[in-house]
């Protein structure tokens, strides 16, 4: 009896924001399962360090930020060239900033959305042609806060909440033309940028304030397996942990329960730490920053 290959064999896959993290973690699963991976990001020491530990040949690499159109466009071409067109694209790049609203770095706040919600639009954009000619599969990765905001997360809601709408609005757009798009609503993982919110007493009481399961942290690799089996089955949407996929149905009554928690716990908290901003979290939020800082302006 012949055994089936698995539907990603053969087929190039697109992640974005690979240098660590779910990305890179999708990144290995998508090799094990047969697909050829892009990488790309901000830092190519970092990307290189994860396509050395892939299979020789399995993977390539291109620094690029997700935000900068033509540079997407050139580093699209290069993947076109040297993998072949990409039938698996996965919007994945993220940051993440915490602290009051009042009080944020525009240019930080601003930098969140542009990278979470505008650099998933170039994505999408950058790549369409391939995923029409491969009729290929876009995953989106949003949130738990796509579904229900938290306070000190202002920009990272408002650009989870964003990607949310705007995969919708692109799964009716492409449907008629053979090309699937999924979101991913993932709650926390266990990633350098959760850790890092973790050092913020604000943040870490806050997440502690969620119910058992809402605060429980989930292994990086067990994230990535789930979501490539989304891609494999081009699903419109996917939840981890599963239990997820049942705020979906009381998401109109979420913003009152978060604002009463707020309104009772904050100012204890404040009094016990006053609230500041946490600036880019992560190490790849620090990257990002660098890389932003190092940067040419005209």
């Amino acid at each position: 009896m012949p055994v089936a290959r698995n539907p990603l064999h053969g087929r190039t896959a697109v992640v974005t924001g690979a240098a660590r993290g779910i990305g890179a973690a999708m990144a290995r699963v998508l090799v094990e399962r047969g697909a050829t991976v892009a990488l790309l990001g901000r830092e190519e020491s970092t990307l290189a360090e994860v396509r050395d530990s892939l299979p020789a040949g399995r993977s390539a690499c291109w620094e690029v930020d997700v935000t900068d159109d033509r540079g997407m466009s050139l580093a699209a071409s290069g993947i076109r060239a040297r993998l072949g067109p990409p039938s698996v694209v996965i919007a994945n790049a993220g940051l993440a900033e915490g602290g009051p609203f009042a009080e944020s770095d525009p240019a930080v706040w601003r930098r969140v959305v542009e990278v979470n919600l505008i650099g998933s639009a170039v994505t999408a954009r950058t790549f369409l042609p391939d995923l029409f000619e491969t009729r290929g599969y876009f995953l989106q990765v949003a949130s738990l806060a796509s579904i229900g905001a938290a306070p000190m997360m202002s920009a990272y809601c408002a650009s989870k909440a964003g990607v949310e709408s705007f995969a919708h609005a692109l799964q009716a757009e492409v449907a008629h033309r053979h090309v699937g798009v999924g979101i991913a609503y993932i709650n926390w993982t266990d990633t350098d940028m959760v850790r890092d919110a973790d050092r913020h007493a604000v943040l870490r009481e806050l997440r502690g304030h969620m119910p058992p399961p809402a605060r429980k942290v989930y292994p990086a690799a067990y994230v990535a397996g789930r979501l490539v089996t989304a891609v494999e089955r081009r699903r419109p949407a996917v939840y981890v942990p599963r239990w997820l996929r049942a705020a979906q149905a009381v998401r109109a009554a979420m913003p009152p329960v978060v604002t009463l928690l707020s309104r009772r716990e904050l100012p204890r908290l404040d009094a016990a730490e006053p609230f500041s901003a946490t600036g880019l979290l992560g190490a790849g939020g620090r990257a990002d920053q660098a890389a932003g800082t190092d940067a040419p302006r005209g």
